[in-house]
């Protein structure tokens, strides 16, 4: 198998078809798996019950998923082609840029045409926020921050993961991932899904800091004010709870020039420039070149790595 080709050949299917229907996207599989194990870690009697059955979930899951990948790998690995082409196109649910630009841009569309609850729908596609009462600023502040933080979560680090440990490397990862998205809150939530968090925080270390780079150095190539965004991310960066996502999310923040809030958790950035719909156009402009210099480092670094 040639990784930087089956690199190049996942992200050329992302570009040319998106995302997989659900019924053969593996990442809804594994979905669907979290759903019913999740009720299983809750059932259990008390905290350190559900604290038990959540690490086992957190843990077992992911590494199921890698070991399916791996039979799979080994089984396509008779002919260099097959297993090139089979690898990329099992590579491609564990990423996305196509569906986090579209699902963006419908936000920005829908705002631009004055379109506010249409607006607040379509954020429900980029992240979980609540978005019922959430007015023009507020849905751009959210759209800028889900663009940075999910180039870090649904790019960089699962092509990261792959370069260094292969198809069963980001099949891990999207399942730590996927895992962390459907258990890893607060309230009833809290000890079932604190080994899924936990583990998603280790996952993301090295990923969120090097999106953060690949940002500054996208940001340089399209003439934002790259200082200003070294600075934000010195001063915010560790203003939010994950300890992960303010790294993207303060560089976009003072590349941009905006301040961006979460009501009762965090404020990224100064506010140099009101928010507008633009700012979403500004930010996908900078992400895309981030998500493009991962491929190519990814690329380098799986033939550094294993030829």
């Amino acid at each position: 198998m040639m990784a930087p080709l089956v690199l190049a050949a996942a992200y050329a299917l992302d570009g040319a078809f998106g995302e997989p229907p659900n019924r053969l996207h593996p990442v809804a599989w594994m979905g669907s798996i979290i759903g019913h194990a999740r009720r299983w870690a809750l059932g259990a009697q008390g905290r350190w019950g559900q604290l038990a059955r959540g690490a086992i979930v957190a843990l077992a899951i992911p590494a199921a998923f890698a070991a399916m990948a791996h039979v799979v790998v080994n089984a396509l690995g008779r002919s260099v082609w097959l297993a090139t082409l089979g690898t990329a196109l099992l590579l491609k649910p564990m990423f996305a840029v196509r569906a986090l630009r579209d699902a963006a841009f419908t936000v920005r569309d829908a705002l631009e045409c004055g379109d506010v609850a249409s607006a607040r729908r379509g954020l429900g596609s980029l992240c979980s926020r609540k978005a019922d009462h959430l007015e023009k600023e507020a849905l751009v502040a959210a759209t800028v921050e889900s663009i940075a933080e999910n180039i870090s979560d649904s790019v960089v680090a699962p092509l990261l993961f792959f370069a260094c440990f292969g198809l069963e490397g980001a099949v891990f990862y999207r399942a730590v991932n996927t895992l962390d998205a459907m258990m890893g809150y607060h309230g009833h939530l809290e000890y079932a899904g604190k080994a899924a968090a936990r583990l998603d925080d280790l996952a993301n270390l090295v990923p969120a800091r090097f999106a953060a780079l690949l940002l500054l150095v996208a940001g340089a190539l399209t003439g934002a004010r790259v200082g200003r965004g070294i600075a934000i991310l010195r001063r915010d960066g560790a203003r939010t709870e994950s300890p992960n996502a303010g790294w993207p999310m303060a560089t976009m923040a003072g590349l941009l020039g905006v301040r961006l809030t979460k009501p009762d958790h965090y404020a990224l950035g100064d506010a140099v420039h009101p928010l507008e719909p633009a700012h979403i156009t500004a930010a996908w402009r900078i992400a895309s070149l981030a998500a493009l210099g991962s491929l190519v480092t990814s690329a380098l670094l799986s033939r550094g790595l294993h030829g």
